[in-house]
C-alpha cells in the first residue's frame, strides 16, 4: 500500500475541502488499458515523481497490474482527466479487506473535486464487498479526511513525506445485526417465566418435564409471494437447523399457512413436503387459510436429553464455524440466500441435522451453538455470545465459505446450513460439512474482526437483541 493522495498541492487549499462536485464534471470507471487510465497515470507521474520526488522514475507497483483494481477518473465538463484514484483488494483472496491508493488532482482541477473521487472510492469498495477500507494519507490532507468521515489511526514513517494511516468505517456487518435489536424492547413486558429462563434467545427451548425441544420460525411474507416452493422448503430447512443446533434430532412439524389464493398454498405445501421428505420429518398437522394475506410460520419438535445452549460460551473458549459450502445463491437472491440444500441427498441432510447431537453423544464438549439466522454470520455469533454475557473475536481468514461467495455477502446472507459453536469442535462424521475454528469468545460485547495483519475492526459494537441474560441452569 502506497501513497493517497495529492489534492493539488499546498498551493491549492480550495481543493481539500470543496463540497460536491463541480457542475458539467463527472466520475467514471476507467477501462482497464484505456486513454482514461493512461491520463490519470501521467497525473500520477507529474505528482509523485516529477513533483513530489516519492520515487525515482515512475510509481507503478503491482496494484497497477492486479485485474482486479479499479480506477476511477474525474472529467471536467470538456471530457479532460482532471482527477482519479484506484481501489483495490488487499489479499489474494476475497476477505473484503481493499485499499485506496494514488488519489490525484490537477493542481487547476475544480474545487471539490477531491472530495467527489473519495466519496465515489467509498461508494464504489462497499459495492464490491469490502468490509475493511483502508489508506495511506500524506499526513497534510488528514483533516480533510476526517471530515469526510474517515478515521485517523495513527502516522506511518516509512516515506520522507509524513503519512498517516486512515480507515473508512464500514457498518454492513452492524445493519445485518441490528434487524434483531428490537426484539428485547418487543419482549420487555412478558415475564421472566415466559422468556425460557436459562434459554432465552435460544432458536428452542425444552418442554419442561420431557426430552422435548420446540422451535418455531416464520418466514418472509414478501418471499411467499414471490418464490412460494422455496418459502416452504425453507419452513422447514430454518426450523429443522433450529433443532439441530441445540443437538434435538427432528421428529416432526406443524405449519401455519395463509395465501390469497388456492394456488399459491398449493405451491407452498409443494416445498413443505418436499422439504419434509428429504429431512424425514413428518408434518403433524397445522393450520391454511385461504383469501388472506401470504404468511407461513412452522414449529418444529425434536428430542434431546442434553440440549446445547447458546448461553453456555465463556471468555476464552475457540469459536468454531461449521458449514455446508455446496450449492450456489438461490435464483434472484444473489448475495442473500445461499441454497446448500435443494442439491444434497435425504442421507446427507439427515447427517448435518445429527452431527451435534452426536458430537454430544460422542462426549464433545461444545458450550454453545447457534443456527445462523437472517442476522447473518456475524450477528448470529454476536448472539451467541451476548446470550453467553461475553463478546466474540472472529479471524475473517479463517471462516469457510464457498468460492462463490464473497466474504461480505457470506458473513450477511441467509447462508443454508451454517451453525457457529464454542467449546470444542463438533465432529462431523459422515456430514458433508467443513468444521474450522475460526475465533474465541472475549470479555466484553459485540464481536470484533481479526485480519491477517493482526488489525481489529468492529463488526458488532455491543449486544445484538438487548434480550435479558439467560438466568444460569
Amino acid at each position: 500500500m502506497t501513497v493517497l493522495a495529492d489534492l493539488g498541492g499546498p498551493a491549492h487549499p480550495g481543493d481539500l475541502s470543496g463540497p460536491a462536485l463541480p457542475a458539467g464534471s463527472s466520475i467514471h470507471h476507467a477501462p482497464p488499458g484505456s486513454t482514461d487510465v493512461a491520463a490519470y497515470r501521467a497525473l500520477r507521474h507529474a505528482a509523485f515523481v516529477a513533483d513530489q520526488g516519492l520515487f525515482a522514475d515512475h510509481d507503478l507497483d503491482r496494484v497497477d497490474a492486479d485485474p482486479r483494481t479499479v480506477v476511477l477518473v474525474c472529467h471536467d465538463a470538456d471530457g479532460t482527466v482532471v482527477g482519479g484514484v484506484r481501489v483495490s483488494p488487499q489479499h489474494d483472496i476475497d476477505l473484503g479487506w481493499w485499499t485506496g491508493s494514488r488519489l490525484v488532482c490537477r493542481p487547476d482541477a475544480a474545487r471539490g473535486v477531491g472530495a467527489a473521487l473519495v466519496r465515489a472510492a467509498c461508494a464504489t469498495v462497499e459495492a464490491q464487498g469490502a468490509l475493511r477500507f483502508d489508506a495511506l494519507v500524506q499526513a497534510r490532507h488528514e483533516g480533510f479526511f476526517s471530515r469526510l468521515g474517515w478515521h485517523a489511526l495513527g502516522p506511518d514513517d516509512r516515506w520522507a513525506v509524513p503519512h498517516v494511516r486512515m480507515r473508512w468505517p464500514i457498518d454492513r456487518l452492524q445493519r445485518a445485526a441490528d434487524g434483531k435489536a428490537d426484539i428485547g424492547a418487543v419482549l420487555a413486558g412478558v415475564p421472566d417465566g415466559w422468556l425460557g429462563g436459562s434459554w432465552v434467545g435460544d432458536d428452542g427451548v425444552p418442554v419442561p418435564g420431557s426430552d422435548v425441544v420446540a422451535a418455531c420460525d416464520a418466514i418472509l411474507p414478501s418471499m411467499v409471494d414471490r418464490d412460494p416452493w422455496w418459502a416452504g422448503w425453507c419452513a422447514v430447512l430454518v426450523n429443522v437447523g433450529d433443532l439441530a443446533a441445540m443437538g434435538a434430532v427432528p421428529v416432526g412439524l406443524l405449519d401455519a399457512l395463509g395465501a390469497p389464493t388456492r394456488s399459491l398454498a398449493r405451491r407452498v405445501m409443494a416445498g413443505i413436503s418436499a422439504a419434509a421428505q428429504a429431512w424425514d420429518v413428518p408434518v403433524l398437522g397445522g393450520h391454511t387459510q385461504i383469501g388472506v394475506p401470504a404468511a407461513l410460520s412452522m414449529t418444529a419438535l425434536g428430542r434431546t436429553a442434553t440440549p446445547v445452549p447458546s448461553a453456555g460460551g465463556r471468555p476464552g473458549m475457540d469459536v468454531h464455524v461449521t458449514a455446508d459450502l455446496g450449492g450456489r445463491w438461490r435464483p434472484s437472491y444473489t448475495g442473500r440466500q445461499w441454497d446448500s440444500t435443494t442439491h444434497r441427498s435425504p442421507a446427507d441432510l439427515r447427517a448435518q441435522t445429527r452431527m451435534l447431537s452426536r458430537s454430544v453423544a460422542a462426549g464433545r464438549h461444545i458450550a454453545a451453538a447457534k443456527d445462523v439466522s437472517m442476522a447473518g454470520l456475524v450477528g448470529t455469533l454476536g448472539m451467541l455470545a451476548e446470550a453467553s454475557g461475553c463478546g466474540a473475536e472472529l479471524e475473517v481468514a479463517a471462516v469457510p465459505r464457498p468460492a462463490a461467495a464473497g466474504m461480505a455477502n457470506w458473513l450477511t446472507c441467509f447462508p443454508g446450513f451454517v451453525m457457529v459453536s464454542a467449546g470444542e469442535a463438533p465432529d462431523p462424521g459422515p456430514a458433508p460439512v467443513s468444521v474450522a475454528r475460526c475465533g474465541r469468545l472475549v470479555e466484553g460485547t459485540g464481536v470484533t474482526l481479526v485480519w491477517p495483519d493482526g488489525a481489529r475492526t468492529t463488526a458488532v459494537a455491543g449486544p445484538v437483541t438487548h434480550l435479558p441474560t439467560p438466568s444460569p441452569t
